[in-house]
């Protein structure tokens, strides 16, 4: 009995590895910009704050374009969507290499994002679709550990690439990490029926639910708080910026594998609570770690373990707050955290150019407060733990 399970888990995880593969070329392809705002200054003619409004814009189209696309494509097949989804993403990041001005890249990566707003929230939806509820959080975190994994080897790797080829050379390198995505997918993905309203008024009437918002309102928070300092961590250290993005990115994937398993046993609460907490302490350390190498790599680690522990337990409290409509919950979720890194990126440029290091941090370390606080205010344990662990049948 207990090889016949292994090799049941074994079949629905090899076909959840494509969708952790697009996920960790789209993840590459956004985060990467953060760690290229040099070479993609000097080349473009901008500011650094500017460069990093690349992010910023594909966050926003991101945010804007998940529900309007969601609803225009609830007829396809969700495997058609995804191959549809990861071929758009692809001629975004190639259109963005080839692009010879700023405005045009701008324009570019609006494109990108328009694939990336398709395919995250349906490879969710496909993941909690194929998996049985006490297993759940293990394959939304697999799935979602392509953007973890992303982190910790192809953002350090497009970050060099980027410094010692070009930041072109880097998104041609993204073209490619998609277009594996996208045989993975066509090769081993199934498709899935999911029900869901395909008129793009239902899709925001959750939000009318209270608890519904609130989940939204915090994965906003946390998202701004986190990547306020992350968008622009190449202006808060003076050490080794490859090598620092890789003990985060390596960080993440641990806090991914743990937050998802940890959300199975003991709810989703507890770990997103624990996780903003630690998240908040370790921005307020970052002149600390900026002292010396080997803690800067320790510091990276843990806040991107802590930071990444949130994003399963988010997606679970999610499908749990809506369990009759999960597509739909978990595209209201991406947008939400894709505002939070618009506001991230819109609010760390200004702090920066204001007020340097200094308001980066302060600004990432409040709104990791009020996340905090507006959680232990907005998320009751009794309403939604009991069915996040309790297997059904």
């Amino acid at each position: 009995m207990g090889i016949k399970l292994l090799l049941e888990e074994a079949s629905v995880s090899s076909r959840l590895y494509p969708m952790a593969a697009g996920n960790f070329a789209i993840g590459t392809g956004m985060f990467v910009t953060a760690g290229l705002l040099g070479p993609i200054s000097t080349d473009l003619g901008v500011s650094r704050s500017a460069a990093g409004q690349l992010m910023t814009v594909f966050a926003l189209a991101y945010a804007v374009l998940s529900p309007l696309l969601a609803a225009l494509t609830i007829h396809l097949p969700r495997r058609t969507l995804l191959l549809l989804a990861m071929g758009v993403f692809v001629a975004g990041n190639v259109l963005s290499a080839l692009a010879p001005t700023y405005p045009l890249v701008i324009l570019t990566r609006v494109i990108a994002a328009a694939g990336a707003a398709m395919f995250t929230p349906t490879s969710s939806a496909v993941a909690n679709a194929l998996t049985t509820p006490d297993r759940r959080g293990r394959a939304l975190a697999l799935v979602m550990g392509g953007l973890s994994v992303s982190s910790a080897i192809g953002v350090p790797l497009g970050t060099w690439l980027g410094e010692t080829a070009s930041w072109r050379a880097t998104l041609w390198m993204v073209s490619g990490l998609g277009l594996l995505g996208l045989v993975g997918v066509a090769a081993l993905v199934p498709d899935v029926r999911i029900p869901a309203s395909g008129r793009l008024r239902e899709r925001f009437e959750p939000l009318r639910d209270r608890r519904v918002m609130a989940v939204m309102a915090t994965q906003l928070l946390v998202f701004a708080s986190g990547f306020s300092a992350y968008t622009y961590i190449g202006s808060l250290f003076d050490l080794p910026l490859p090598a620092l993005l890789w003990a985060w990115g390596l960080g993440g994937i641990v806090g991914n594998l743990l937050g998802g398993r940890l959300s199975d046993a003991y709810g989703p609460r507890r770990m997103i609570l624990i996780g903003m907490s630690a998240a908040f302490v370790f921005v307020a350390l970052i002149p600390v770690a900026n002292l010396a190498l080997p803690l800067a790599l320790l510091w990276g680690f843990l806040w991107g373990a802590v930071g990444w522990m949130i994003a399963p337990a988010q997606q679970f409290r999610t499908v749990t707050a809506m369990p009759g409509n999960v597509s739909i919950g978990l595209g209201l979720l991406s947008s939400a955290q894709y505002f939070g890194l618009f506001v991230a990126g819109l609010a760390g440029g200004v702090a920066l150019d204001a007020y340097g290091r200094v308001g980066v941090i302060t600004l990432s370390a409040g709104l990791g407060l009020a996340a905090l606080l507006f959680t232990l205010a907005t998320y009751r344990a009794p309403k939604l733990v009991p069915q996040v662990t309790e297997p059904v049948g």
